[in-house]
């Protein structure tokens, strides 16, 4: 089987109900979608409830798994853990059908189609999967997981930065009462 084979569900042949598939996603997989070389080490497993209706079908992908990344606060790497569920609705429309807008989570594919490539979506997913902030986590006796001297560093530099006023804004004080 293809690699980009790997992630087409063939949907034709399918009893109606769930049915279970179970993706592994690595490097190689976020290279091919050009991810930022600053996270590595995917190491992501998806797994996908394909449930098949009459008319529809309900997608339900659950994420879970791990990647390094820098720390945004003291910049050192670390492995970050990944979890998170999606859902999403695949609705068939016959095929002399008009354009029809489609929404956030639901998509609209003609009854022609017999395989649905879900690539695109377990990379989505994956990546929304990444906090917008990623942080070293607490150790165990509550203490920033970050490199103490860059924490250090950062304490000096807020403390220093507070000393400094702009003399522009000095008249600006008496307005304040």
């Amino acid at each position: 089987m293809k690699y980009k084979r790997e992630f087409e569900v063939a949907w034709q042949g399918l009893k109606p109900g769930p049915h279970t598939y179970i993706y592994d996603i690595d490097d190689r997989f976020m290279k091919e979608h050009e991810v930022d070389e600053t996270f590595n080490n995917w190491k992501a497993q998806v797994t996908l409830i394909f449930d098949k209706h009459e008319s529809f079908f309900m997608l339900r992908f659950d994420v879970d798994g791990k990647v390094t990344v820098p720390c945004d606060r003291c910049g050192d790497d670390f492995e970050l853990r990944l979890w998170d569920e999606f859902n999403l609705v695949i609705k068939l429309i016959s095929d002399d059908a008009t354009a029809i807008d489609e929404e956030d989570d639901v998509i609209f594919i003609p009854r022609s189609e017999t395989v649905i490539d879900i690539s695109n979506w377990l990379y989505e997913f994956v990546m929304l999967s990444v906090p917008m902030q990623r942080i070293h986590p607490d150790t165990a006796d509550g203490k920033p997981g970050c490199n103490p001297q860059a924490l250090d560093l950062l304490d000096k530099l807020s403390e220093h930065g507070e000393e400094v006023k702009n003399p522009l804004w000095k008249g600006l004080d008496k307005l304040k009462n």
